[in-house]
């Protein structure tokens, strides 16, 4: 059966014909899609079974037709991070799709990787994840709920192995798993403070072995980081059967391998682990896969999903999650390291209202100009920048412009950036699109031109944990030291005794600050990073350092986002933001 594909509609109205102040999900239905099947032929040469459709418009990419070796890898790879966020907001992900399609303006191909949005955030904090304004990624509505089922089949694998681990325990218990030493948790794509620490297998003999347990969201899973992290599903099926769940009473650990559960969790990953295919609001291509957290987890897109759009582009845009010093860290700390892909360019995203913010101007002031306290803030920026240059990174500074910046504080950026010996660059991508990018993307393919990058990794394999940890807490967060807890410590050697001691670690801490008390703002320095407790992540490849009073199951705030979204009176949906 041959379906027919309509193509964009002269008479549906255009962003540019939309009032100021529309919200994005109007914005969003203002533009028709493209079949996905057509843009992929058109932009990259596929055939039409090279994609697995979900509907017209979104569709998972068939990796037996693209070359995904490195001697296929024909793009270049721009890294794009923020300054430390603020409720002002930073606009990174606008951003990357904005610069995407500035690129394309420029006639460059190149497609944007982001991760997916967690329904965690949609209906607590935020309301939606796919960018904004004319940089947008649609069908949003689908991006930003479900989608194609990744986050689903990633929550039931971690299920799967919590069952069979609990079900092993029930008939006698082979592997002689602990039960006062059992680690994996439940996990659920949703906030739930409830959940964070509670008593399973109550009820008596025939319900279960009660033991101590609880829930974090999917996004902090290990499953989703090994998704994430896994190069073709030999390699996820290696890594999920080194999970830990557990120890023996001689603390011996107990592996998924162990349970002989590895083998269903890839069946229940197979279609998840392909990367999945949308569009902007310009019809360019974009890849949307996994999403780890950067502030519980390591922040970036699946390496699938990245390895595919080197193949297919010239150029390639990838974000990496909250600031530099999370997001950047561990993209080149963690997935750089375990990949080999190096990044020849980076995008650092501030805002005029950010950098006042981080300078002590409170939210309702933030219109008013105020050079005083935006260079106070500009610390910020100056910190991240520094960050960046001791992995080898000269970045591009994108301004994200408001309407009420003004010229003068725009000129107070770009000479700070100079001094620092970077381009700082005015983007209006938000408002115009990748017309409003195109300056951006220029600095960028200049920036490029230069030379390749000696990107450096902050630390050896070979280094201690702990010093690893405190080679991140002093060299990126500006720490005077860091405060192990005796059981951190604890975990830390046994780690190491196990034969993990070259993992590389994931700092799990508030997004808000350098440090891990989220009311310091600016570029605090001489703070004590306090790691409570480490988890080992084997499978993923990371030991994970809990900082401060960081959760990897979020609570929802007092008003969720949840009680805005809702359906109209023509069955759409309502409320994202």
């Amino acid at each position: 059966m041959s379906l027919q594909y309509s193509e964009y509609n002269e008479t549906t109205p255009t962003p540019e014909r939309l009032p100021p102040g529309t919200p994005d999900i109007v914005i969003a239905r203002s533009v028709q899609p493209q079949s996905i099947l057509l843009l992929a032929q058109q932009r990259f040469g596929l055939p039409g079974d090279s994609l697995i459709p979900f509907g017209h418009y979104k569709a998972k990419l068939n990796m037996a037709h693209v070359d995904t070796s490195a001697r296929a890898a024909r793009g270049k790879l721009v890294m794009v991070t923020a300054i430390t966020p603020t409720p002002a907001g930073e606009g990174k992900t606008t951003t990357s799709v904005g610069l995407n399609d500035g690129f394309n303006c420029l006639g460059v191909q190149s497609s944007v990787c982001l991760r997916e949005p967690s329904l965690g955030p949609c209906f607590g904090m935020k309301g939606g994840a796919a960018g904004g304004g004319r940089a947008q990624v649609i069908p949003m509505e689908d991006i930003n709920l479900h989608f194609n089922g990744d986050f689903h089949a990633i929550t039931t694998a971690h299920n799967l192995l919590a069952s069979i681990l609990d079900n092993h325990m029930h008939w006698g218990n082979e592997v002689g798993l602990d039960p006062r030493h059992v680690y994996w948790r439940r996990v659920m794509d949703l906030t739930d403070r409830s959940l964070r620490y509670m008593v399973s297998g109550l009820g008596g003999t025939a319900h279960g072995t009660p033991r101590e347990t609880g829930f974090d969201i999917t996004v902090a899973s290990e499953i989703m980081a090994i998704l994430c992290l896994a190069d073709g599903l030999p390699d996820l099926r290696q890594r999920l059967g080194n999970i830990i769940v557990g120890r023996r009473p001689d603390m011996s650990p107990v592996t998924a391998r162990d349970l002989g559960v590895e083998g269903a969790l890839t069946v229940l990953l197979k279609e998840a682990l392909l990367p999945n295919l949308v569009q902007s609001l310009e019809h360019n291509p974009v890849f949307i896969h996994g999403g780890p957290f950067a502030n519980i987890a390591h922040g970036c897109n699946s390496v699938t999903a990245t390895r595919a759009a080197l193949a297919l582009n010239d150029v390639v845009v990838t974000e990496a999650g909250f600031g530099a010093d999370l997001g950047a860290e561990k993209f080149i700390d963690i997935k750089c390291r375990q990949t080999g892909l190096r990044p020849d360019a980076a995008v650092l995203v501030c805002t005029v209202r950010a950098l006042k913010m981080q300078g002590g101007v409170s939210r309702k002031d933030l219109a008013t100009p105020d050079l005083h306290s935006l260079r106070a803030g500009a610390v910020n920026l100056e910190r991240h920048i520094r960050n960046l240059r001791r992995f080898g990174l000269v970045p591009v500074v994108c301004i994200n412009r408001f309407p009420t910046d003004s010229d003068e504080e725009l000129a107070l950026i770009q000479s700070i950036s100079a001094e620092w010996g970077v381009r700082a660059v005015t983007a209006t991508h938000w408002a115009m699109g990748g017309e409003g990018a195109t300056e951006l993307a220029q600095a960028v393919l200049d920036q490029m031109d230069e030379g390749t990058p000696e990107v450096q990794l902050l630390y050896e394999d070979d280094i201690p944990l702990a010093e690893k940890i405190e080679t991140i807490a002093t060299r990126i967060y500006d720490a005077a030291s860091v405060d192990f807890t005796p059981a951190a410590k604890r975990q830390l050697e046994e780690y190491e005794q196990l034969g993990f001691g070259h993992l590389p670690v994931c700092i799990a801490k508030t997004q808000y600050s350098f440090s891990a008390d989220p009311s310091l703002r600016g570029a605090p320095s001489g703070h004590v990073l306090p790691v409570r407790e480490v988890r080992l992540s084997a499978g993923a490849g990371f030991v994970v350092a809990v900082c401060g009073d960081i959760m990897t199951m979020p609570g929802l705030p007092r008003r969720p986002a949840a009680l805005d979204i809702s359906l109209d009176e023509n069955d759409q949906v309502t409320g994202l933001a």
